[in-house]
């Protein structure tokens, strides 16, 4: 059964690396229940609001799986937290999921509604903490498993242990890890992301634009 790692937060912190000058990608794992609201969990709050957070970048989420594969890649271990995720997973290919797709997670009903894409903050981060970061933006999107933003559909009670189960599949086919490639590095994957209801404004947007421009 898929379930939670760790349930990871952080707040601002001054980083003259960063780019506005701080950052709450430090995320440490919190051993009790936390109330996860609309905007996230408490004890979790975003440095950089123009690029993160708000309703529809209120939780993210990214895989036990996955970073045991950058732990390999990088020759050395990895915490839970360390990619600046709020939920770590396990059991669930949450790349795979697609746009939409709903989870209960204890008392929380969460629907997967954006990706992250890679900035140099996270590679500034990852140097801090000792680890090869050199082209480290390029190498983490060349992956194309960015981990989701997670809407806050329902909200309670979550933590570490709770099995997350999976209550809904729009049936679209455009996942997480398509939405990463139409955003990034395959633009003509641009005209699937329009198949999904709720898109993110942003994205729908740039959609739009690239199938405009096609007639």
């Amino acid at each position: 059964m898929p379930s939670l790692v760790s349930v990871n937060v952080g707040l601002p912190r001054e980083a003259a690396w960063a780019g506005i000058g701080r950052t709450s990608i430090d995320k440490r794992p919190v051993r009790r229940p936390v109330h996860v609201g609309l905007l996230g969990i408490e004890g979790d709050q975003v440095s950089d609001t123009k690029h993160h957070g708000g309703l529809d970048q209120a939780v993210y989420a990214f895989a036990r799986e996955d970073l045991d594969f950058w732990a390999g890649e990088l020759g050395q271990e990895i915490q839970d937290g360390q990619f600046g995720e709020n939920l770590t997973t396990s059991g669930i290919d949450v790349n795979e999921a697609e746009v939409g797709e709903r989870w209960r997670i204890g008392e929380v009903l969460l629907e997967v509604a954006s990706i992250r894409i890679p900035c140099n903050d996270f590679k500034g981060w990852m140097g801090l903490c000792g680890y090869d970061n050199r082209a480290w933006v390029r190498r983490f999107a060349e992956q194309g498993r960015p981990g989701p933003y997670l809407r806050v559909l329902g909200e309670g009670a979550i933590a570490a242990g709770d099995e997350i189960e999976v209550v809904h599949e729009p049936g679209h086919g455009v996942t997480v890890s398509t939405m990463f490639r139409a955003l990034t590095t395959d633009r003509s994957l641009l005209p699937d992301l329009l198949r999904v209801d709720g898109l993110v404004a942003e994205a729908r947007a740039t959609a739009e634009r690239y199938v405009a421009a096609l007639r």
